[in-house]
């Protein structure tokens, strides 16, 4: 069932995982936020004032996306996919400003790229290219970055490098980052709120506020995974007779 009926709060300088199961209409929601598509009914506020009263040129300024699609030149360099982020700032000619130099070098130093700034994007690991999408929402400097599944293709580690990653940053920066994801488990260790969408609900809060409600243990069918309150994570259940 897709959710419906959908009333949420998302606090700034906070990182906010979406979830749910397979279909439940999660990418969907993040393109409603980011104005991709329009809404089938009810508002969305950011900043105080009304997501359809933005222009396009207004919300670039406002919200950043990450999304999978695979970047249309890895020709480019890591410091010149970053600069693209400032394009909603530079001049018709596209000329950068001192201040843009210093916007990238900063977004560079908080990913962690500055060593790679002059390697081709062909040349990077999939962790290392999640980087430099990120810091090129960085760089276009949003109150909120959006991403959709951030961490697809990416090993444990680094699933759980981003993701810490995205906690320090809008912890650090004040802005909002909102992602969906299928590493609920970690998403649960790392965010500071969450939204879960199950069975045509939606619930919101703290990871620990949605475990005491219970939310987690309808999220799937029971009979191969239950979630255990007591360690916040999934587990499989022994099937052998």
């Amino acid at each position: 069932m897709i959710a419906e009926a959908i009333y949420f709060k998302i606090s700034k300088g906070k990182l906010v995982a979406l979830v749910g199961a397979n279909g439940i209409g999660k990418s969907t929601l993040l393109r409603t936020l980011a104005k991709i598509q329009a809404p089938l009914s009810g508002e969305i506020v950011l900043q105080n004032k009304s997501l359809h009263a933005y222009s396009n040129a207004e919300l670039a300024k406002e919200i950043s996306l990450v999304l999978t699609e695979q970047i249309p030149s890895k020709n480019l360099t890591v410091v010149e996919l970053i600069a693209l982020g400032r394009q909603p700032y530079t001049n018709w000619i596209g000329n950068l400003s001192k201040n843009d130099y210093t916007i990238i070098e900063n977004a560079l130093q908080k990913t962690n790229l500055l060593d790679l700034k002059h390697r081709k994007c062909y040349t990077l690991s999939d962790g290392q290219l999640q980087k430099v999408m990120i810091a090129r929402a960085l760089a276009q400097d949003t109150s909120m970055i959006i991403l959709d599944e951030p961490t697809t293709h990416l090993d444990m580690y680094h699933k759980a490098y981003v993701l810490n990653l995205l906690k320090n940053l809008a912890h650090d920066t004040q802005k909002t980052m909102v992602f969906s994801t299928h590493e609920i488990d970690l998403a649960i260790q790392l965010c500071d709120e969450m939204i879960v969408m199950n069975n045509g609900n939606v619930f919101s809060g703290t990871p620990c506020e949605l475990i005491e409600q219970g939310v987690f243990e309808q999220l799937f069918p029971n009979d191969l995974i239950a979630f255990d309150a007591s360690s916040g994570s999934f587990k499989v259940k022994n099937t052998m007779s």
